[in-house]
Parts: structure tokens; C-alpha cells; sequence
């Protein structure tokens, strides 16, 4: 099975950690963002966001690490869209927080 794992910049520790249980698992990451530098062009925005997209449509589930990101929003989105498995996960309860 293929995954992805959405978070903010703030979470790399942490997204790399649940990335590298599941590989030990024998999970198939589509795309490790936290390779990446913080995109300063909207060129290059653009193309890790293709990236992203694309690694999400290739995924058969997500985890989203709260507090995520902008473009987590998208990629949630997006697995919704596409009725992917969403595993959402909150250090402290956020996701119950309507507010």
C-alpha cells in the first residue's frame, strides 16, 4: 500500500517519523515534501504542489499530522475528492475543535 503525509513545516520531525514506520512496514511513500526548501517562486510552488497532488492521487491513504499546513487543506481535499482512506491525527485534541 502507497501513503502520503501531509503537515506543516513546523511537523517535519514528526512527518518524518511517521514516514519512516510506515516504510518499516513495508508502506510505499509517493513523496517526502520535507525534502524540500520553502518554495520562494510561484514556479516552484507550483511544481511541488504538482508533486504533492500527484503523490496524493498515487496514495491509497493520507495521514494529515495536526496543526497542518495550507496546502494540507488541498490535500485533504483532494483524498476526500477522491475517497481515499484519511487518517487525521491531533497531538491535542484539535480536531474536534469546530471553532
Amino acid at each position: 500500500m502507497k501513503f502520503y503525509v501531509a503537515s506543516s513545516f513546523k511537523n517535519i520531525d514528526k512527518v518524518r517519523y511517521v514516514s519512516e514506520q510506515l516504510k518499516n512496514k513495508g508502506y510505499i511513500h509517493t513523496y517526502d515534501w520535507t525534502k524540500n526548501k520553502r518554495a520562494s517562486t510561484f514556479k516552484e510552488l507550483k511544481q511541488i504542489g504538482q508533486k504533492e497532488k500527484n503523490a496524493v492521487i498515487e496514495s491509497d491513504f493520507i495521514v494529515i499530522l495536526l496543526p497542518a499546513g495550507k496546502s494540507s487543506h488541498i490535500e485533504l481535499g483532494i483524498a476526500l475528492g477522491l475517497n481515499k482512506k484519511v487518517i487525521l491525527y491531533s497531538p491535542n485534541d484539535q480536531r474536534n475543535d469546530f471553532a
